[in-house]
C-alpha cells in the first residue's frame, strides 16, 4: 500500500465512521416508526398514530437543507473538519435525548413535542454532515479517482441503517417482546452515545483538507458562501440542476428501495417485524458493495450514465417488482389447514407452505365512536423470504447506481471556495425534502386507496417515486453535460 492510499483510507476510515454513526441515529428513528407510534402519540387511533410518526420522521429530513445552508457556510468559512465535528456532537446528543424522552400517557402532549424538537436537531445536523464528509475526502483523492474514493462514503447512509436494523434485532433477541415494548426500545437511540464518543476521539486526530487550507493560506476562501453560491446566477444555475436532473431523483429511489420496502413490508404485507428486520439487513449486506462498484465505474465511463440507468430501472420496475413481493405472501393464494386456534381476541392460522399468520381484534375510540380492528402479523417460510430479499435486494442495487457516483458528481461541479455550500443545499433538498417525504406520502396514498377499495391499493404508493424520478431522469438527460464535471477538478 503506497503511502498516498494509506493515507486516504485514514481519511475515509475517519470521515465514514462519523458519517456511519450520523445515518444510524437518523434511521434508528424510522426503523422503529412502528414501536414509537404507540409511546410518544395518542393510542386512541393507531392509523393516525403511525403516520403522525411518519410525519415527525419526515420533518428530520425538511429542515437538513437548512442545515445545509447554515454548517455549509460554516465548512466554506472556517474548513471542513472542525464543522463536522460539531455536526455528530450534535446529531449523537439529540438521538440519546429521545431515548429519554417520557411516553404520551406520563407527559401527555410534551412527548410527541419534545420528540419534534430532537427530530428538526437531527435534521440540521445531517445537513451539515455529509457535504463536509464528501467534500473532505473527494478533496484528498486522486484527480480521475474520485468516484472510486467517495463512493466509500456512499456506503455509510446504507450500513448506517443496516446497523440500525442489527443493534434492535440484538435488543429484541436478549430481551423479552414485554420489556423490549415497555422499555428496550431506547436502547438503540442510547447506544449512540457510545458510538459518536470513540467517532469523535477519531476525528479529532484528522487534519484539515489539503485542498481548502491551500487556499485559505493563499487568501481564496469565500468571504460570504452563500451569496456566492445562490446570489451567483452562474453558480445557482448548477444548484438547480444538480437538484432537478440528479438528486431529485436519486432521493426517491434511494428511500424507495430501503425505507419504504421496509414499511411496506411491515405495515402493508403485515410481516414480523423482526423477520422484516432481517430479510431487509441480507438485502442491504449483498448490495452495499456495489456502491463502490458504481463509483469506480463512473470514474471509466462517467456519473451521469449509471446515475441515469439506475432511475430508468426503478421507474420501469418498480410496479412489477412490489405486485411480485405482494402476492409472494398473499394468504388468498395459500392453502390454510384445518387446525387453527384461537383464544379470546386472537385467531391463529397455519398454512401448508409454513406460513403462519396471527389475527388480534381490538376495539378502540375516536372522536366518541367505538372501531373494531384487526392487527395482522405473519410469520413467512424460509421461501418467500429469501424471494423478499432478492426483491429488495434488486431494488439496493437502483440505490447503488444512483447514489455511489452522486458525491464524486456534486463535489465537481463546484469550486473549493464555495464547495460545500453548494453541493449540500441541492444534496439535501433532493434526498431531505423530496426523498424523506416519501415514506409519509407514500403512506398516506396507500392507505387512501385501500379505504376506497382500490383492489390494488398496495401499488398506490409508488406513483409519487416513479413520477418524481422520471422528471429528473428527462431533466437529466437534456441539460447534464459530462463537461460539467471536469470545469472544478
Amino acid at each position: 500500500m503506497s503511502k498516498s492510499t494509506k493515507g486516504i483510507w485514514k481519511v475515509i476510515t475517519a470521515s465514514s465512521m462519523g458519517t456511519l454513526i450520523e445515518w444510524y441515529d437518523f434511521y434508528i428513528f424510522g426503523s422503529l416508526a412502528v414501536v414509537i407510534s404507540t409511546k410518544f402519540f395518542p393510542a386512541d387511533n393507531p392509523t393516525a398514530a403511525f403516520l403522525s410518526t411518519l410525519a415527525t420522521f419526515a420533518a428530520g429530513f425538511v429542515v437538513r437543507p437548512f442545515g445545509a445552508l447554515f454548517f455549509g457556510r460554516l465548512g466554506d468559512l472556517i474548513g471542513r473538519k472542525y464543522t463536522f465535528m460539531v455536526t455528530l456532537v450534535l446529531m449523537g446528543g439529540a438521538t440519546f435525548l429521545i431515548g429519554c424522552i417520557p411516553s404520551y400517557e406520563t407527559i401527555g402532549y410534551l412527548a410527541p413535542f419534545l420528540v419534534l424538537v430532537l427530530r428538526l436537531l437531527q435534521g440540521l445536523a445531517l445537513g451539515g454532515e455529509y457535504g463536509g464528509a464528501a467534500t473532505y475526502v473527494a478533496e484528498h483523492a486522486p484527480k480521475n479517482e474520485k468516484g472510486y474514493w467517495t463512493s466509500w462514503i456512499q456506503t455509510t447512509a446504507t450500513a448506517g441503517l443496516f446497523v440500525s436494523l442489527m443493534v434492535i434485532l440484538a435488543t429484541r433477541s436478549v430481551l423479552s417482546e414485554e420489556a423490549f415494548d415497555t422499555w428496550g426500545w431506547r436502547v438503540p437511540f442510547w447506544v449512540s452515545i457510545l458510538m459518536v464518543y470513540v467517532s469523535y476521539l477519531i476525528r479529532q486526530k484528522m487534519d484539515e483538507s489539503p485542498v481548502f487550507a491551500k487556499a485559505k493560506s493563499e487568501g481564496k476562501t469565500s468571504t460570504n458562501p452563500l451569496k456566492e453560491s445562490f446570489g451567483n446566477k452562474y453558480n445557482l444555475k448548477f444548484v438547480l440542476l444538480a437538484l432537478f436532473g440528479a438528486t431529485m431523483g436519486q432521493g426517491v429511489v434511494w428511500y424507495t428501495g430501503q425505507f419504504y420496502a421496509m414499511s411496506f413490508l411491515k405495515t402493508v404485507m403485515n410481516i414480523d417485524s423482526s423477520q422484516v428486520d432481517g430479510l431487509l439487513g441480507i438485502a442491504l449486506l449483498l448490495g452495499t458493495p456495489f456502491f463502490v462498484v458504481f463509483g469506480w465505474l463512473s470514474d471509466r465511463v462517467g456519473r451521469k450514465s449509471i446515475m441515469m440507468v439506475g432511475m430508468l430501472l426503478a421507474i420501469l420496475l418498480y410496479r412489477p417488482i412490489y405486485e411480485k413481493m405482494y402476492q409472494t405472501t398473499n394468504v388468498a393464494h395459500k392453502t390454510e389447514m384445518a387446525a387453527n386456534t384461537a383464544s379470546g381476541d386472537k385467531i391463529e392460522k397455519q398454512y401448508t407452505d409454513g406460513t403462519r399468520l396471527t389475527e388480534t381484534t381490538f376495539t378502540h375510540e375516536v372522536h366518541g365512536v367505538y372501531k373494531t380492528e384487526t392487527k395482522k402479523v405473519l410469520l413467512i417460510n424460509a421461501h418467500d423470504k429469501w424471494m423478499l430479499i432478492f426483491l429488495v435486494w434488486i431494488q439496493v442495487i437502483f440505490v447503488t447506481m444512483v447514489y455511489g457516483p452522486i458525491a464524486a458528481f456534486l463535489v465537481e461541479m463546484f469550486p473549493v471556495k464555495i464547495r460545500y455550500t453548494s453541493m449540500s443545499l441541492p444534496y439535501h433538498v433532493g434526498n431531505g425534502i423530496f426523498g424523506g417525504l416519501l415514506p409519509a406520502i407514500s403512506t398516506y396514498l396507500v392507505t387512501n386507496a385501500q379505504q376506497s377499495g382500490d383492489a390494488q391499493f398496495y401499488l398506490e404508493g409508488l406513483w409519487y417515486p416513479i413520477i418524481i424520478a422520471s422528471v429528473s431522469l428527462v431533466i437529466g438527460m437534456i441539460y447534464l453535460d459530462k463537461k460539467i464535471n471536469t470545469l472544478h477538478d
